[in-house]
């Protein structure tokens, strides 16, 4: 038998390395045991499905429940009520062969009326069941517009009247987004009021999250490849694992599988943190079916809203009325609340969204890499920094205007900049987030490490206020010098006065500041 880790689709009992779905499932088979209809989301690739299928075998092999499990992912974007309809009692009808196979489908009809079809199709296959039906619904979130609200609104008429009428016991609605944000158009929501109380699925109890996994989780799946094949995880690649990935169950599972399956394929070698640190950077370049899925939803407006400010550790403005665009963004796992903010979902996401927003103008920059190293092999940071200088007033400031992301050109540019020339050698950290204020780069190169802060300088910005928030951030990385990139956008400057280098000592840190 040989066993995998699974990058695509769901995992398969005896074909994947798997974790028991059941830990994470403990609310949502609460929730069926109470009766209640509600939603359970999370984002792409975490194993929602995975734990549906689970959760369908478990009640048929038992005797308190029928399931259903139900794909609705080739009803997406149907707006038209009576086609979307069909494709769901085809669904349904399969449903029923596949999980309750000594059971008949209920018959109905294509010309079937849309807006009472599928409560009439419950109704009929609930009084056919000996047991309580309990639906999973999953990627209920495609559904649009009129064939969405005709969708949650049979649904809740049934619930309503199912202490006198057989209707399910229970339906889950499986998708990456709460049910607030069932709308995938401004003219939908502009057509259908169902964000407030006018909402056709009012009686939805509850909205569940899939949780990540934890180290624990990790280092129980990885140790399933180890009593597999022999091949151990050292205690360092176990954690750095989970460190890059926060527990994404495919990013967990690509990182592991590019490592054994590719990188590492002599099961006599242990795997190390290097390794690991090697399979991120291939997840990256190769843009992976889940990552590439994540760039398409980058150009999103409602995602670029979220995203642009953390670039350069602004503000979203008015956040109160967006309040719907931080819960979408949530709801597709490209961002976490984690003490009380918002950040980036993990490190490799952090990663992925400059590396790609960037990319284009990355492979368009015209210079020799080795003409920024020392003879020792170092990287000369103040030679860099003048190269930069010159390329942001030639070529750099036009193409930064460019880009979609346009209040984030300038920090854009740079790490295109630095991405260019440390490439293959070393790699760049980032720290940026909501209300920080400045991007922060840590440049890793043949163990060197040289700290930047980036900034935008506005009218009511101070270079003093600049400077201390450089301090604390060479202070926090352990470092006694390092670098303060301010883009200078106050009016009526000219390049001769913007371009500018020199060397501030503050609070004991020697800082250079480069004017931009």
């Amino acid at each position: 038998m040989t066993l995998s880790f699974n990058t695509a689709g769901c995992c398969v009992p005896g074909k994947h390395y798997m974790l028991s779905p059941e830990p994470r499932l403990a609310r949502v088979m609460h929730l069926i045991d109470q009766e209640k209809y509600f939603v359970f989301y999370a984002g792409r690739q975490t194993g929602k499905t995975t734990c549906a299928q689970w959760l369908a075998q478990r009640y048929n092999q038992g005797d308190r429940y029928a399931c259903l499990w139900v794909d609705l992912q080739t009803a997406q974007s149907v707006p038209d009520p009576a086609a979307a309809m069909r494709t769901i009692l085809e669904k349904l009808d399969h449903a029923v062969k596949r999980d309750l196979g000594d059971v008949t489908p209920p018959p109905w009809s294509p010309g079937c009326n849309p807006q009472t079809a599928l409560g009439s199709y419950l109704r009929a296959l609930c009084a056919l069941l000996p047991r309580p039906l309990v639906l999973l619904f999953d990627e209920a979130d495609g559904l649009v517009g009129p064939a969405m609200v005709s969708f949650l609104t049979q649904l809740r008429d049934g619930y309503l009247d199912r202490a006198k009428v057989p209707f399910p016991q229970s339906a889950v609605l499986i998708g990456t987004r709460q049910i607030r944000d069932y709308t995938l158009s401004e003219e939908d929501r502009q057509v259908v009021s169902w964000l407030g109380s006018a909402s056709p699925f009012n009686i939805s109890a509850e909205a569940l999250t899939l949780g990540p996994f934890s180290q624990p989780d990790v280092r129980e799946l990885l140790g399933q490849h180890t009593q597999h094949t022999g091949q151990r995880f050292k205690d360092d690649a176990v954690a750095r694992i989970h460190a890059l990935s926060q527990g994404h169950p495919w990013l967990v599972n690509a990182m592991a599988d590019q490592i054994v399956d590719r990188d590492v394929p002599d099961r006599s070698l242990s795997i190390e943190a290097d390794h690991v640190e090697a399979a991120k950077e291939t997840l990256i370049l190769e843009r992976r079916t889940h990552i590439d899925s994540l760039i398409r939803r980058l150009h999103e407006p409602r995602v670029q809203r979220i995203v642009e400010p953390m670039l350069i550790g602004g503000r979203v403005p008015d956040a109160g009325l967006l309040n719907d665009d931080f819960a979408y963004v949530l709801g597709l796992g490209l961002i976490a609340l984690r003490e009380g903010e918002y950040q980036i979902a993990n490190p490799i996401y952090k990663e992925v969204i400059p590396r790609v927003l960037s990319f284009d103008q990355q492979v368009q920059i015209h210079l020799r890499p080795t003409s920024y190293f020392r003879p020792d092999g170092g990287l000369d940071m103040a030679r860099l920094m003048l190269g930069w200088q010159e390329f942001w007033r030639q070529d750099g400031h036009l193409a930064a205007a460019g880009f979609s992301y346009q209040e984030a050109g300038p920090h854009l540019m740079l790490m295109a900049y630095l991405q260019r020339i440390i490439n293959g050698g070393g790699q760049i950290e980032r720290e940026y987030g909501l209300g920080r204020g400045a991007l922060d780069l840590l440049v890793l190169w043949r163990g060197q490490r040289h700290a930047i802060e980036v900034k935008l300088r506005r009218d009511t910005e101070t270079e003093a206020k600049a400077l201390r928030q450089v301090a604390g951030y060479l202070d926090m990385a352990g470092l006694s010098q390092g670098w303060l990139v301010m883009f200078d956008l106050r009016k009526r400057r000219t390049w001769k006065e913007k371009l500018t280098m020199r060397n501030k000592e503050v609070e004991g840190k020697s800082i250079r500041i480069v004017g931009c």
